[in-house]
């Protein structure tokens, strides 16, 4: 799928592919909760309708940051994991973690916490490890 740009920026381009409501949810999902099936995006509490997640779905497919396989143990389901290119937005979503937990907080207090004394560094390592281990075990 071609996508179209609506300019040169490089902001501006990244934007046009993950800067919607809801892709970056499910790459979170995917990334720190291990969510794989279309039933799991479903039951989010965002409560995304099943008509954008499919749609959602498909383009972030077609951008080459995640996969869709079926299971070896069951041929019926379809799986989606994210590729190389999806795991390397986990600085990307932490960062936005960082910076609610700074500047959403005052607006939203009984929103997640978020432990500053971690090295986010290593959390983001952490994660995308997990993820990558996460991936081997369910299509071994």
């Amino acid at each position: 799928m071609k996508k179209k740009f609506r300019s040169s920026c490089i902001i501006a381009s990244a934007l046009d592919l993950i800067g919607d409501k809801w892709s970056l949810l499910i790459i979170r999902d995917m990334l720190l909760f291990e969510k794989k099936t279309f039933k799991d995006f479903a039951e989010s509490d965002e409560g995304i309708a099943t008509n954008l997640l499919s749609t959602r779905l498909k383009m972030l497919e077609s951008i080459g940051l995640l996969t869709k396989r079926k299971l070896p143990a069951n041929k019926k389901t379809n799986v989606y994991l994210l590729t190389n290119k999806g795991i390397e937005l986990a600085p990307i979503i932490m960062e936005i973690v960082v910076w609610s937990d700074r500047h959403v907080r005052e607006e939203h207090s009984e929103m997640n916490a978020y432990d500053r004394s971690q090295n986010k560094i290593g959390m983001i390592e952490a994660v995308q490890e997990a993820y990558r281990e996460f991936i081997r075990k369910t299509i071994a």
